[in-house]
């Protein structure tokens, strides 16, 4: 495996030549990461040549067409799944919210749900709202004293036969634990229900193979993939075609429309095609040719993973052994992605303003977990700090983290 090259990363992101943001050490990616070159230029040509109805016959309409498409077979070839079973949304709460109104519609009276209080509140409110229409919602929960999420919790909630439906995070924004993905929804499967994985903090670190995952839905926010302000969502085809059709009833027999209600940002999801090309420079630069997408992807992961968890542990080991802060999830790097979130003694807000004032960007407060941090006995009202990186940091930042912390706390 070789090194990642930061110098190159960092040259595929304008925010680093920008003066407004020299001197920033920047740790609020799992907030939303910087955009990479390629979607930028993208989104810029699209506004600037493409800005019309897209898919009629006259050029820039034609051309603009053709950069949604691509777009969605390139972000599909990435993931492992079929093209037509990946949806842009606005937002993964809207994504969500619309799954689960096509979920209601669906299931039978008597049928359940299970959801976590591990998760971010995308993917746990709207599946409990639909308790108020009669559906029976069942709560695996975590570990009050670590946030972990134990697969064998799970296991009575499915004894019954009545759960349709099981909903996750691969890793949650505040406990950052890694989950055993492919096990849980195996175990879903066995119990003759689906699974709906929310990957928003997971897929900065690295796009999965969601074909291997096996889950039947995957989501995730491309703003936090270096892209632009959408949702991605992944729905299997074998789910899609079961659920009521969400969208314009003429659109029906279009999988990747079935859940997109309203009409799409064009522009956006054409430059989303610009995550696939910065992701393949990546390769590039780094490895010898691959023509299959997927191989690259899990190269790149590979590269991307190991950097982030070189980093990480010093940090983690820096935090741990710190008396006057509690540090929620794994001390193990290699069991989690690089959002730390950690209990202060006082409020979390003024400790990040004054990292601000270090050259730290971060932020307080409780990151719509209000769940998983309630259930860790920590008031959402005070919050936590949480710091988080991607790929594009730096061992020097974090040595300037580190050193900010120790100077104010």
């Amino acid at each position: 495996m070789p090194v990642l090259d930061t110098d190159f990363v960092r040259a595929q992101f304008p925010a680093f030549a920008e003066p407004s943001l020299a001197g920033l050490a920047f740790f609020e990616n799992a907030g939303g990461s910087y955009a990479c070159a390629p979607v930028i230029d993208r989104l810029t040509r699209f506004y600037r040549a493409r800005k019309v109805q897209p898919h009629a016959a006259y050029a820039p309409s034609a051309l603009g067409g053709a950069e949604m498409d691509e777009a969605r077979a390139r972000m599909a070839a990435m993931l492992g799944v079929a093209v037509e079973e990946v949806s842009f949304g606005p937002s993964t709460s809207g994504n969500t919210y619309v799954l689960a109104q096509a979920f209601l519609r669906a299931m039978e009276p008597g049928a359940a749900i299970v959801v976590t209080n591990q998760d971010h509140e995308a993917n746990s409110g709207p599946w409990r709202r639909l308790g108020e229409d009669g559906i029976e919602i069942r709560e695996w929960r975590i570990d009050p004293a670590t946030g972990h999420l134990d697969p064998a919790d799970l296991a009575p909630l499915l004894a019954d036969g009545r759960v349709r439906l099981v909903c996750f995070p691969h890793c949650s924004n505040v406990v950052a634990e890694i989950n055993p993905v492919a096990e849980i929804v195996a175990m879903a499967h066995a119990a003759g229900a689906f699974a709906c994985v929310d990957g928003v903090s997971y897929a900065p670190h690295g796009l999965p193979d969601v074909g291997a995952l096996g889950a039947d839905v995957y989501l995730f926010s491309a703003y936090k993939v270096f892209g632009p302000h959408q949702g991605i969502m992944v729905v299997r085809r074998e789910l899609g075609l079961k659920l009521p059709n969400q969208g314009h009833w003429f659109n029906g027999g279009a999988l990747y429309k079935r859940f997109t209600p309203a009409g799409p940002d064009h522009a956006q999801i054409a430059a989303c095609a610009g995550i696939a090309d910065y992701f393949d420079a990546l390769h590039a630069h780094h490895f010898a040719p691959e023509p299959d997408a997927l191989r690259r992807g899990a190269a790149v992961n590979g590269l991307i993973r190991a950097h982030e968890a070189a980093l990480l542990q010093p940090l983690l080991d820096h935090l741990a052994a710190r008396p006057d802060l509690r540090l929620i999830g794994p001390r193990d790097a290699a069991r989690r992605a690089p959002t730390v979130a950690v209990v202060l003694d006082l409020p979390a807000a003024p400790v990040a303003a004054a990292l601000a004032e270090h050259g730290i960007g971060c932020a307080a407060g409780d990151f719509y977990a209000v769940r998983p941090l309630t259930a860790m006995g920590v008031d959402p009202a005070r919050g936590v700090l949480r710091l988080s990186f991607v790929h594009y940091t730096t061992q020097a930042e974090i040595a300037r983290l580190i050193g900010a912390l120790d100077a104010v706390l």
